[in-house]
């Protein structure tokens, strides 16, 4: 395990790396990002990005067929893109349309395009859609009437599949969490140009502070986490047009609350990071969760 030394003035939020591992991105309370490069064991820093006016909650890389791009999500109720170019990194846009802070950001897969998922505390998603001339349009809709705290896409090829049909096939997707204690699953409807609830998945009696889709590639089936200020963390399945079946990942709950749940990239390893500034790893194992190694920071 290695650490880095982020040099923020106040309490860090998120911590990314790129598509190829070889540069991170950083964001905290002092309202700043900062970007380094981490080569050969070494961290450097390479910019500090400012703009926003609140602490700075998430970030998330584009993906590089777009260029070096990056979004940050901020309690400033601002969604700033930025982009690198030749070295020197500037403002894209600066999108200001929610009321309320914004708290998370979730670029889709690049199949679907530069589609960029914003989620805010006013109870509201916005999908920015870039096109290749720099403009966006903007489709928001209502999620969670007492705040949205997550958004994520759902993978661009269908479930076990690896190769053959267009990756691209499958509909647009996307899940919310939300301070109602749900999670919500989004469809796009390309007859009303817009996003449509599919369905509505409860048991957490608390916030739901996280969640994320699975990759699909090689599984026979759909898998979702979520995570929750109640101490739980669940793991939601679906296969075909069979309802969503919920599983405790844990027999037990966490020694506090659970923030974030990250997949791996074969969607086979679940990563859970718990209010006892712990990194929980579980593995799937004779269709049970098994906890294979804990990170203290």
């Amino acid at each position: 395990m290695t650490t880095i030394d982020s040099q923020h003035d106040d309490m860090m939020h998120d911590a990314i790396l790129d598509y190829y591992g070889k540069r991170l991105a950083t964001c905290s309370s002092d309202h700043t990002i900062k970007v380094f490069s981490l080569e050969n064991n070494q961290q450097t820093l390479l910019e500090v990005l400012h703009g926003h006016t609140g602490p700075v909650w998430q970030l998330d890389w584009a993906h590089p067929k777009f260029g070096t791009i990056l979004a940050s999500a901020s309690y400033d109720g601002h969604v700033i893109v930025w982009r690198e170019v030749d070295g020197v990194w500037r403002q894209l846009i600066d999108y200001s349309a929610h009321q309320a802070s914004v708290n998370a950001v979730s670029w889709a897969p690049h199949e679907y395009g530069a589609l960029l998922a914003c989620a805010s505390s006013d109870g509201k998603v916005s999908v920015l859609d870039f096109k290749d001339d720099g403009s966006y349009d903007t489709r928001m809709f209502s999620t969670h009437e007492s705040g949205c705290n997550a958004v994520c896409w759902s993978p661009p090829s269908l479930s076990g599949s690896i190769v053959g049909q267009s990756p691209a096939a499958g509909p647009k997707k996307l899940a919310s969490a939300g301070c109602d204690n749900l999670v919500k699953i989004w469809a796009f409807d390309s007859n009303v140009n817009n996003w449509i609830l599919e369905d509505t998945l409860t048991g957490h009696v608390d916030w739901t502070r996280d969640v994320a889709w699975a990759p699909s590639v090689g599984l026979t089936k759909t898998y979702l986490a979520s995570a929750s200020q109640d101490k739980n963390v669940f793991i939601w399945t679906k296969e075909g047009d069979c309802p969503w079946q919920k599983t405790p990942l844990t027999e037990e709950k966490f020694p506090d609350v659970a923030w974030r749940v990250s997949w791996s990239l074969s969607g086979n390893i679940l990563a859970v990071s718990c209010g006892d500034n712990k990194v929980y790893l579980f593995k799937e194992s004779n269709k049970k969760w098994q906890l294979i190694n804990e990170l203290s920071g």
